[in-house]
């Protein structure tokens, strides 16, 4: 009894199959990309706090200089509605300068961290409204999805990770916060400033680090949501090929094409070399475009037999050598140069009939 397998992946539509470079194009296109949005965060924050490190005896001055002038002079001014202008045009630029360095370094950072992650992308389509978004019961579903899980424990991690860095570094420098109430202004400034930026560091570090994990997640399952199926890829392959009736036309209509492109180019042929009924090659020399002689028409059987008759109807001369047609027509295409090793036989021939027009 004879058995049939089945591939039930065909039936199931059981998405296998590592999608096509055709599927993560339109993918891409849709602005659906594997990237971590927690890689941004850690990189934003991790240049941030090391702004703040390396950038602490700028952001220091620039602070004091805003108080003084506050404190010294434009308290002891009179509050009148151009003075009022003025003050406020002078603390807005003041306070533009003191944080337009946090604004750079996060717009760089967020740039840098996207770019790393999935290059220049931009996607019209991930920016429309989508109202299925809307719908209360996919918004249930998402709830109890694993993605939800997943995003469920980054976000108790990210709260653990925040809170032991700020307790490790709080416990580090616990002598340095005891003796706070005996030391200057600007050394609790300075102590607290770093507090804060220590904390900031070894938390970003961390959150870096699970930013990265998070991202081979994403990659994970970004490939698994758009597998296809092998149905898929034959829909797709039909798709990107067209309708097989429709491509033999195709083809069809370019040989027709080629077809009486080779046979205008006969006419112009100096001799054709013949089999003599099944083969027919046509040659023709111009010296001044080409090295070599070179093929302008070749045909078997029924089309030999029309490269003659036009030979025939042009006064073109046929010369019978059955080795050497048989040779050409299987080593040179339509266009090509006479391979070197029959450069003599072709010299020969040619020489031939050049004789003989001289002599017609």
């Amino acid at each position: 009894m004879a058995r049939i397998k089945l591939n039930l992946q065909l039936f199931s539509g059981e998405r296998t199959e590592k999608a096509t470079p055709k599927k993560r194009e339109e993918t891409r296109k849709k602005g659906q990309v594997a990237k971590s949005v927690e890689i941004n965060t850690a990189v934003i924050l991790l240049s941030m706090f090391l702004f703040l490190l390396f950038g602490r005896q700028f952001l220091f001055d620039q602070f004091e200089h805003v108080m003084k002038d506050f404190l010294q002079h434009y308290l002891l001014k009179d509050l009148t509605n151009q003075n009022a202008s003025n003050l406020l045009s002078k603390i807005y630029m003041q306070i533009l300068i003191l944080i337009g360095p946090f604004l750079g370094v996060a717009f760089i950072a967020a740039i840098v961290a996207n770019v790393s992650q999935v290059g220049f992308t931009f996607s019209a389509e991930a920016i429309n409204v989508k109202f299925d978004r809307l719908d209360p019961i996919q918004g249930f579903k998402k709830i109890y999805s694993l993605r939800a899980v997943v995003e469920l424990v980054k976000s108790l991690l990210k709260i653990t990770i925040v809170g032991a860095a700020t307790f490790f570094v709080i416990w580090q420098s616990k002598q340095d916060i005891l003796n706070l109430p005996y030391i200057g202004i600007r050394a609790v400034a300075e102590t607290i400033y770093m507090l804060v930026v220590k904390s900031g560091l070894y938390a970003s570090c961390s959150l870096l680090v699970l930013a990265i994990l998070d991202l081979f997640y994403q990659r994970f399952d970004f490939e698994k949501n758009i597998r296809m199926s092998k149905q898929d890829i034959k829909d797709e392959y039909k798709k990107s090929e067209g309708d097989p009736l429709i491509k033999s036309k195709i083809k069809q209509k370019q040989r027709e094409i080629a077809m009486r492109r080779m046979m205008q180019e006969i006419p112009k042929a100096d001799v054709i070399i013949t089999n003599p009924t099944h083969y027919a090659v046509a040659l023709k020399y111009d010296e001044e475009k080409r090295d070599a002689p070179f093929v302008v028409a070749k045909g078997v059987d029924f089309l030999a037999l029309k490269i003659r008759e036009i030979a025939k109807a042009h006064d073109i001369i046929t010369i019978e050598n059955r080795p050497l047609a048989r040779a050409l027509y299987a080593q040179a295409e339509i266009g090509d140069e006479v391979p070197e090793e029959f450069f003599k036989a072709v010299a020969e021939i040619l020489a031939y009939v050049y004789k003989l027009k001289r002599k017609i």
